[in-house]
Order: structure tokens, then sequence, then C-alpha cells
């Protein structure tokens, strides 16, 4: 199956518009939105320009390179009752075999959804799916990444067209194929048409929908000059600088709750003071980065906080950091918006860490942090996939993350095991609780 996109971009100045025949993937059999699509071997077609394109069930796909208005969705399409917009960028030409991070991830999600009836098919306007959006442009990403390491990645393409896999960094590892450069400007576009539409949505409603990126590859490990641990592109941090240029949104206060620091985004914002960063990670784990000391420098200091758990910190561990930590923080910092990179590794069924988090934590989370947006800033939020390698859990844990957004009951009672969970490390929790209270003086 073949679908066209006709992508729009700038190059050296110039507009150049082209067709691009998509991509067609091996994946297995997935739903979306009511339509079965079987992705076979990848038959990458491209013309005499580079063209970029996106996974759709639905036919044409227009990609734009507008800026300073919704290229996401216009706010009278999403409609006032609308309590979730999100959007999938699957990324599956981007894909190394026996990988946790695969190309199996994004569809197990969108399964999910489908099954639990989780999508507008059966919930009609209070679920609103993206279906049109433009990769992000070269500005965007170099308003996070260096031009060197974009322009070196976009050229490794045809090394990757040649070897069919390359790894482009050293401590990752993180892999690249042909794709993997058109595929994360996807990624990161799809990230900023749910801050576009989120912002309209603000425009209109008191109560405007919660976004989710289901996209890949992830982005918090992605330092400002390359590429780091699965990670390509710092999804959100470019939304973040978007946010603040396009939309004047300057106080942008980021959680990240993925088992592992998000040391990318940590390092892209450390001497920032209108980015706010909170890490809660496992101590210990990948990259070795996000000690409690480290809360920025020169202007940025104190405008970044980190909080490792000790491994075994599950439910209670995390109710105790948001209410006594995450909350205060945001109050204190009074932001625009608030954005989340959502990893789903710290589930106690995940294969690469040992926190103890299960279904219902992420139900709580979400809930939470949806609460705490519409009280300081208009509701405006927008979730970003990063971790989750266990598909069941991950796929579990964001269709609940969908129910706390629609604000309904969670199903984590029948879909966890308690049987998996022993007891939480609470003196240690509370200790650097309070050690991270003092620090930051609140």
């Amino acid at each position: 199956m073949e679908l066209p996109a006709v992508c729009s971009r700038s190059f050296g100045g110039g507009n150049l518009l082209f067709w691009v025949r998509h991509h067609v993937y091996s994946h297995k059999k997935y739903s979306k939105n009511g339509i079965a699509v079987k992705y076979i071997d990848l038959q990458k077609h491209i013309g005499p320009e580079k063209g970029y394109s996106s996974t759709s069930a639905r036919g044409t796909i227009y990609c734009s390179n507008q800026q300073g208005s919704n290229a996401g969705l216009p706010s009278d399409h999403i409609g006032v009752s609308a309590k979730v917009i999100y959007v999938s960028a699957p990324a599956m030409g981007h894909n190394q075999e026996s990988h946790p991070e695969c190309n199996s991830r994004v569809p197990a999600i969108l399964t999910a959804l489908e099954r639990m009836k989780l999508t507008s098919k059966f919930r009609g306007s209070d679920i609103v799916e993206v279906q049109t959006f433009r990769p992000a442009t070269i500005d965007d990403i170099a308003s996070v990444h260096a031009g060197a390491y974009i322009s070196g990645l976009e050229k490794a393409m045809d090394r990757a067209s040649e070897k069919g896999l390359i790894f482009i960094e050293g401590s990752g590892p993180t892999y690249a194929t042909a794709t993997t450069f058109q595929e994360s400007l996807f990624a990161a576009g799809a990230g900023i048409s749910l801050v576009d539409s989120v912002v309209a949505a603000s425009k209109v409603s008191k109560d405007p929908p919660v976004g989710f990126a289901l996209i890949r590859p992830p982005g918090h490990h992605a330092v400002p000059k390359g590429p780091m641990g699965f990670c390509v592109f710092g999804n959100i941090a470019i939304a973040a600088r978007y946010a603040q240029r396009m939309h004047g949104l300057k106080r942008v206060f980021i959680i990240d709750f993925d088992v592992h620091h998000g040391n990318g985004t940590n390092d892209a914002f450390y001497e920032d003071p209108d980015i706010f960063f909170l890490s809660t990670h496992q101590a210990g784990s990948y990259p070795g980065t996000g000690k409690i000391d480290q809360i920025g420098c020169g202007s940025g200091e104190g405008s970044t906080l980190n909080l490792p758990l000790p491994g075994g910190s599950g439910d209670t561990a995390m109710r105790k950091v948001f209410d006594e930590v995450i909350v205060p923080c945001a109050q204190r910092f009074k932001p625009d918006i608030i954005l989340v990179s959502a990893g789903y590794d710290a589930h106690v069924l995940d294969p690469l860490a040992s926190l103890q988090f299960t279904t219902g934590t992420y139900y709580m989370l979400a809930s939470n942090i949806k609460q705490l947006a519409k009280d300081l800033c208009g509701g405006r939020c927008v979730f970003f996939l990063e971790g989750g390698y266990n598909l069941s859990s991950l796929s579990n844990s964001v269709a609940d993350s969908f129910r706390a957004f629609l604000g309904e009951q969670s199903l984590a009672a029948e879909l966890d095991d308690p049987a998996y969970l022993h007891e939480e490390p609470l003196n240690k929790v509370k200790q650097a609780i309070e050690k991270v209270k003092h620090i930051h003086s609140f």
C-alpha cells in the first residue's frame, strides 16, 4: 500500500514542493481508527530532492512549513468538548530488530487504544487525533541542536542507505536507518503540532484538551551536540523553544518521569531561568547524570530539579513526590505551559530498570498533571512519549493516561498484578525528598 504525501519545506531560502511516495514498512498488522493496516518490506522511493513523509491509514498527508499558526489542527475543528488530542508518528522505518526501542512501540499503543475504545471512533469529539501536521523545520531543530550535528546526521543517511543500519554514537546505543533523519523531523513536528492545537484550544476554552504525542524516536537523552540513548532530536526541548518563540509562552515547566534522567533536556536549559526542568528517575541508572545537587547554573540556577529515586520506589513514593515536590515547584514557578516527558519504563514490568510504578501510578500522574495545568496555566499541557519497552505495560499505561484525561475511572485494578510488587524503600524516599526541598528552599 503506497500513500502519497505532499511536503513543502524551505531549503536555503527557496521553497521546494515535491511528491514523495510513502515508505512501506515491515510490521505486524494493527488497527488504527478502525482500519487494518499491514506494512510490508521497506520500499523507499525518493525523487531528486529528499522528502519527508509520515504514516497514515487515511491516505494523503499534507505537510506544510507553516509557522505562527496552528499547523496541527485548527481550533474550530477541536470542539469545546474535546478532552484529549493526540498525534502518532511511529517511525516505522527507524527500526532495529530485537532492539528495545523498536518500531513496535507506537503501534502497540494504537492497538490498545482501539481495543479499549479510546479513539474518536468510539468517543466522538471527546478524543481528537491530529491527522495533518508538518515536519519540524531545520530552524526548529536548530533552536536546541548544533547545526553541525543536524547537517552531519542528514549526510549520514546516505551511508545508512548503503549499509541498512548504522550506529551514530557510542554511548547509546543509538542506531539510524535510511529514514531516521526524516522520521525524527516528523516526531519533533508532531509534538509542535500539539503545542499549536492545545494553545489554540486554550484561547476558546478554559478546559482545553491535554495533548499526547505518540512519537518516536524518543528525545530526552539527545544532547545539543548529538544523539544519545536511543534519542535523536530533543522533541520536548524543541517544543519548549517553539512555544516560547511562536506563542509567547515564556515560562515552560517540564516534568520528566521517565525512569532514566533526561540529560539532554537538562543540558539544553541548564542556564535558562525561563524553563524549569524537573526530573524524577532511578538513582544510578543510565546515563548516570541527574544528581540531586545539579540545579542549573548562572541565571538558570535553581530552575533545574533532579530527584533520583532509590530502586524499588513505586506508587506511594511517586504520590509523595508529586504532592511534596512537583506541586510546590510548579506553583512557585508559575508556568505558561506544562510539557511532560512521559516515559513508561519505570513500570515494574519494564525490562530496563527496577522501579515499581504501576498502571495506577501513571493514571495518577496523568490526572494530577492535568489538574495542575488547569490550576496554573489555563490547562495548556502536552505529553511526549519517551521510554517504555514492555509493550503490554506501555500500552496499558498510556491507555489509562487517556482515561485520566477523560476523567474516567482507572482500570489499573484489572491490569496490575500486586504479586510483582514488594515493599518500597520509603525511608530513603523521604530522605531524598527532604534533601531536594532543602536544596531548593521550599
